[in-house]
């Protein structure tokens, strides 16, 4: 298996409430078969896809997927970048779960839930700097 994850889905309550929610934060949606939303990432693609289906096609009652305790991250270039699409965010209608803060390492970040509780942490880490194009590598480049 190669190093890195293509595709990252989310099971979502309601396809077009979340959606909204990735398109008010600037998100561009790509063109994708009936039934899933597909936004491309710098090198993945993320995925919206209705929960109830997600649990039908795996094979498990929709109860059984839980929410997981997974987070997604979005690396950023300043402090101030992170406060910003924190209150984007939650004006997009997302819960604020820990505001910005300074984080013990050295950083700066906070989290939020989208619409089916799916957590972000919106970081800025001044010892990974990002690639021109939005990359991010755990040590820098």
């Amino acid at each position: 298996m190669e190093q890195r994850v293509s595709l990252i889905t989310l099971g979502v309550a309601d396809l077009e409430r979340s959606t909204r929610f990735y398109e008010v934060l600037g998100w561009k949606r790509v063109e994708s078969p009936d039934g899933v939303i597909a936004f491309d990432l710098i090198g993945q693609t993320l995925g919206l896809y209705p929960r109830m289906a997600l649990a039908a096609e795996l094979g498990v009652a929709e109860a059984d997927l839980g929410t997981g305790a997974v987070t997604l991250a979005h690396n950023l270039r300043s402090r101030r970048s992170v406060k910003e699409l924190m209150a984007s965010a939650e004006a997009a209608g997302a819960r604020i779960v820990k505001p910005p803060q300074e984080v013990f390492w050295g950083g700066f970040h906070g989290y939020f839930a989208d619409p089916d509780g799916h957590i972000w942490e919106i970081a800025h880490n001044p010892f990974s700097a990002l690639r021109t194009d939005g990359a991010f590598r755990w040590n820098g480049y």
